[in-house]
């Protein structure tokens, strides 16, 4: 049996999905274990906090691995004595529990020189961890590169808003950044690995690049130009103040990062490409990757679920999700679905968008000023759409019918747009949730979205409130409530 912690994270959700896959018993360990979303009915999640030793016992008894995926670097006290107790109790319950193994994640830094606490920390806890007697393999890494991961959105996040920085000469210090998938498979690795004594194993990808060569290389991908004026002056604290303004980090969190990336974090010991049969990929396919499963995950997204489940407040200007900007609204119909789905597929056209015709025919004569399509296409029939259609300066993208109807925008836009119809059943009625999706290329894209958002509001909101008006029309049912 597995006991996982850190389900709840970046890395150990990423790794809960591949135990399952492959029909292991998983056992979770969380301090909040509604938020563990196990894929199997057999993996089992229980209360638990590396804080608390007498939470532990149970939860690692039994257990054959222990995979320890936590930290306590958001933490808003000391994170370092937060982090030495909790390797300390962990350590102890699982020598206690018989556990046979500890798998653990730790950070790359050499030992001839005065690393950052953070670093200094992340070392620290392997050396507890070891000290309970429990054989440990420690995976050292510098950045992981994949959709989510503290690293990447950082990158992310400057290279999309700021076309032009003034940084820090330090952004040149060299790394050793792993994708996430590589990553993932070292910790499935580590289960088979001769563990009778432990073992350090220093992981990294197959490119040595500093952040500011994969900044260059994510801006490349993402088909934006960043220029950088490196300076001396600017110092970890006040680099956390300005990544805190322009990154959804806390300034905390990026100061620790900041401290730690003045280090090189670099493979000197190359004893995992001799024990494991892994080839890690290189910074410019890690960041290919990131982007198509991005991408992947963001087409196969139902948005009725990710909305209601992300937690995120309505707030001005729509909820992110990834680089994404997400608008999204409902309305009740008193009609069946199969009715509200007829009026949603008849849209554009001779039929136009139920609200505002004469703002979609001038931002089409817009488009076709700057070279664009406009609403001159039309569509092929009246009623019926087909994955591939043409719908004004729109093309079907998806459609699941009587469901789910998925539009990708082909107008000039600076990035890339998408607007989503998906109907519920509620017997004799329906809900109709209609979704606009903007992918902002850099800082124009993002600057295009806020300045239009008010009059998106006025349309979007007529157009939902118009197809509601004209299915009851259709049916002859009880007038529809409003779009919210």
């Amino acid at each position: 049996m597995i006991l996982l912690t850190g389900a709840t994270g970046y890395i150990g959700g990423r790794l809960l999905r591949l135990l399952e896959q492959q029909e292991l018993r998983v056992r979770c360990l969380a301090r909040r274990p509604e938020a563990v979303r196990p894929g199997s009915t057999a993996t089992e999640v229980v209360a638990g906090d590396v804080l608390d030793r007498a939470s532990l016992d149970d939860a690692l008894r039994g257990a054959d691995v222990a995979y320890y995926l936590v930290h306590s670097m958001g933490a808003s006290g000391s994170f370092v004595e937060a982090d030495r107790q909790a390797a300390r109790n962990f350590g102890e319950a699982a020598q206690a529990g018989g556990v046979g193994r500890i798998i653990y994640v730790g950070a790359l830094g050499s030992d001839d020189e005065a690393l950052s606490p953070h670093l200094q920390s992340r070392q620290e806890v392997g050396e507890i961890l070891r000290e309970s007697g429990v054989p440990v393999i420690e995976l050292r890494a510098s950045i992981v590169i994949g959709a989510g991961s503290l690293s990447f959105e950082m990158i992310r996040s400057l290279v999309e808003r700021l076309p032009f920085m003034i940084t820090p000469k330090w952004l040149g210090v060299m790394a050793q950044p792993i994708a996430i998938d590589d990553m993932l498979q070292y910790l499935l690795a580590a289960l088979r690995v001769p563990a009778a004594q432990g073992a350090i194993y220093e992981i990294g990808g197959a490119d040595q690049a500093s952040y500011a060569d994969i900044m260059h290389e994510y801006a490349r991908q993402r088909g934006l130009r960043i220029r950088m004026l490196p300076v001396p002056v600017l110092s970890p604290y006040l680099s956390s103040l300005w990544l805190g303004l322009v990154t959804p980090l806390y300034a905390r969190i990026g100061r620790k990062l900041i401290e730690s990336i003045i280090h090189p974090t670099v493979v000197q010991d190359e004893a995992a490409l001799r024990t494991f049969d892994i080839r890690p990929m290189g910074m410019r396919e890690a960041i290919r990757r990131a982007l198509v499963h991005e991408e992947r995950e963001f087409a196969e997204t139902r948005w009725s679920d990710a909305l209601s489940s992300s937690g995120d407040p309505r707030s001005w200007g729509g909820v992110q999700f990834g680089t994404r900007l997400v608008d999204s609204r409902t309305v009740s119909v008193a009609a069946p679905a199969a009715a509200a789905f007829a009026t949603i597929q008849a849209i554009g056209g001779t039929s136009g968008w139920h609200r505002w015709n004469w703002l979609w025919r001038l931002r089409g004569f817009l488009d076709i000023l700057v070279g664009g399509v406009g609403m001159r296409r039309g569509r092929a029939h009246p009623t019926r759409l087909r994955v591939g259609d043409t719908v004004d300066f729109w093309r079907v993208e998806a459609l699941e019918p009587g469901r789910r109807l998925r539009l990708a925008a082909e107008m000039r836009v600076p990035g890339r747009a998408w607007l989503e119809f998906e109907v519920g059943d509620q017997g004799a009625s329906a809900t109709i949730r209609q979704t606009a999706i903007f992918d902002p290329v850099g800082l124009f894209g993002r600057l295009y979205w806020y300045a239009l958002y008010p009059l998106h509001q006025l349309v979007f909101t007529g157009m939902l409130n118009g197809i509601a008006r004209e299915t009851v029309r259709r049916t002859g049912r009880t007038p529809p409530a409003t779009a919210v």
